[in-house]
């Protein structure tokens, strides 16, 4: 009769832990997906606002017009790629910062531009977007580290193994944003 008392209760205790390790798996990976969602918002968020600062732009700056036509083409590029193609929008989004960062230096050279109330509000809030986007990563690659690191440890990996749960991939910052920038005191008096 002990022994019996003594099986179920093992059997109970392993039960309760496999239901726990399933449910945080699924915690994590919920998790995960809602970091994403996050970061998706933020590129949305950018692709609303880069419109109204190209036409902002485009209104002083004749000139420019390669660096307005790519930021668009990007923009678009962006808008039209399915939102589960973390990887390519992680790509094109490091390269519209790019071309983001060239028209923040057009706008360098009209003063009038630089000025505007409207100029002004539109880059403070895009610089708040940019740094939410940033910070959305860091919260995405964070948790996909801790499901990743659950995944792989025993003996929660048998249930993750047992139930298809699969390693996420992070999000990588690009080769052109780990280069030093380059400072000139030439223009300097």
């Amino acid at each position: 009769m002990i022994a019996l008392i003594i099986v179920i209760v093992i059997v109970a205790v392993i039960a309760i832990w496999y239901v726990s390790a399933y449910n945080n798996l699924v915690n994590l990976r919920t998790h995960a997906e809602e970091s994403w969602s996050q970061i998706d918002v933020q590129l949305q968020r950018r692709n609303d606002l880069i419109p109204n600062l190209l036409s902002t732009v485009k209104g002083y700056s004749k000139y420019e017009q390669k660096t307005l036509e790519k930021v668009t083409q990007l923009r678009q590029q962006m808008v039209s790629m399915p939102s589960s193609d973390h990887k390519g929008l992680m790509e094109v989004s490091d390269k519209l910062t790019g071309a983001l960062n060239s028209l923040y230096a057009v706008a360098e050279n009209y003063p009038d531009l630089k000025a505007s109330t409207e100029y002004s509000k539109l880059m403070e809030e895009l610089s708040n977007t940019e740094n939410k986007i940033a910070y959305s990563r860091q919260l995405y690659n964070s948790v996909v580290a801790s499901l990743n690191a659950k995944i792989q440890n025993f003996p929660a990996n048998i249930v993750a193994k047992n139930h298809h749960f699969t390693a996420m991939d992070y999000l990588q910052v690009p080769e052109t944003a780990k280069e030093a920038p380059k400072v000139s005191f030439d223009d300097l008096d």
